[in-house]
């Protein structure tokens, strides 16, 4: 138990002692780097990826603290009733002015792998909910693959799509499009195995490609 409690105390001081060095780094390239850091962020770039350790969005696209503004949970879920991203997403879009907003998901990815699975895991089964319904839509397709790699590969695809769409019909996006033409959302997929970014090829800069139910152009007075 000590030598365990040893272990712990040496991680957790490692990360004192990273944060060190980080200061130090940026201290050499740039003297003013924190003078500037702390007069304000202006990103231009809204990140919404997953909470995996191995996809922080700073080192995936080589930027700087200041350049990319953040929001990650289990398996990049967008949906309408998580407050937290609908928070993050109207700050970023509305306050900040990001002209990009990223939907990341990553090949290999444990929140999906879950919801493929009959198992239960917890409180977590709720959420990851969203993620089966995802499989539901695309079943035809899905039910197809029998390799169990590839098919988890592919939902972590079909997900990041359904995202995509999921920010696209957000009343933050559509009144932002109505007043602003240089937004875009898009929807990546990284290959942890190279490194790289497949973009999906979903970029949406309008709500022309929403469907009829979703299109929300008057405003009524409430009830």
């Amino acid at each position: 138990m000590e030598t365990k409690n040893m272990l712990d105390e040496d991680s957790y001081n490692a990360l004192l002692k990273g944060n060190k060095d980080w200061v130090a780094g940026r201290l050499k390239e740039d003297p003013e780097f924190f003078i500037e850091l702390a007069k304000g962020q202006h990103p231009q770039v809204l990140w919404i990826g997953c909470s995996d350790s191995r996809v922080p969005a700073n080192e995936v696209t080589g930027t700087r603290a200041g350049e990319v503004f953040v929001h990650r949970n289990i398996a990049n879920v967008c949906v309408h009733s998580d407050m937290n991203m609908l928070s993050v997403l109207d700050y970023a879009v509305n306050v900040l002015k990001v002209r990009h907003v990223i939907v990341a998901g990553h090949y290999g990815c444990g929140g999906v792998t879950a919801a493929l699975s009959k198992h239960q895991f917890g409180m977590i089964d709720n959420w990851l909910r969203n993620i089966k319904d995802v499989y539901r839509l695309h079943s035809h397709e899905l039910d197809r693959i029998t390799d169990e790699t590839a098919k988890v590969n592919r939902l972590v695809e079909l997900n990041v799509i359904e995202q995509v769409y999921n920010v696209c019909k957000t009343t933050i996006l559509q009144n932002a499009w109505k007043e602003r033409s240089d937004l875009q959302v898009h929807g990546w997929v990284i290959d942890l195995a190279t490194g790289l970014v497949k973009d999906m090829k979903v970029t949406n800069s309008g709500a022309e490609n929403l469907g009829y139910v979703y299109e929300l152009n008057q405003k009524h007075a409430a009830y």
